[in-house]
């Protein structure tokens, strides 16, 4: 099998010559918590007691947002940062987003999403979700998406870095570990090998030599 990583060891590489770019490049795992938790609770509180959904409607639109997110999560895995590009430039950019998580997998400060990239991303989609659901029924919409996003970042890191040893989260962890150092090109799940099964990229092997480097 070609080894397609640079090293599984906890290093890290210079991305960028900008001090500021290269410090806003590495982000500790807890940042995405210590962000997004307080907006999760103000769209709660926004559900309960100024739009004043009913518990039924807010707890749907949570599980249908949550649905929403991994649907997201393998689109932006398998069509963003796996997509090909054939220019230096576009190769270039591609490692920045992806291709360097490839090269150095246990990078610590590279497996969660920076705030430079995420809360952009976070304000793109609520705004597109604004649009669709309107303003009383976003709000525990978007609980669910940015619940979803948070699994996914923290699953993310626990897959990497965490001595794994419950079933549920081994499974997790080896169905990534294969996207790593089996076949790239398969397994965009993170979170979730959900969407993998349903559209064909999941692996068709349960046992692979990949699970060494666990």
């Amino acid at each position: 099998m070609a080894k397609n990583f640079v090293t599984n060891k906890d290093v890290t590489v210079r991305m960028f010559r900008s001090d500021i770019m290269e410090f806003l490049s590495r982000v500790h795992p807890a940042i995405p918590l210590i962000i997004y938790v307080p907006v999760i609770f103000y769209f709660l509180y926004r559900s309960v007691f100024v739009v004043q959904l009913s518990f039924a409607s807010i707890f749907v639109l949570i599980i249908f947002g949550v649905f929403v997110w991994t649907l997201t999560e393998y689109s932006l895995h398998r069509f963003v940062f796996h997509h090909k590009f054939s220019s230096p430039f576009g190769e270039r950019i591609h490692f920045i987003f992806h291709g360097v998580h490839h090269d150095y997998p246990m990078d610590s400060r590279r497996l969660v999403m920076p705030p430079s990239v995420s809360i952009p991303l976070a304000a793109l989609f609520y705004y597109l979700f604004f649009l669709i659901f309107g303003s009383s029924l976003v709000a525990p919409f978007f609980i669910g998406f940015l619940t979803g996003y948070l699994f996914y970042d923290m699953t993310h890191y626990a897959v990497h870095h965490f001595n794994i040893h419950n079933k549920f989260w081994l499974a997790l962890k080896k169905h990534h570990i294969r996207h790593h150092f089996q076949d790239p090109d398969k397994g965009y799940g993170v979170s979730s090998p959900m969407w993998d099964k349903i559209i064909g990229t999941d692996f068709l092997t349960q046992e692979s030599d990949a699970d060494e480097n666990i």
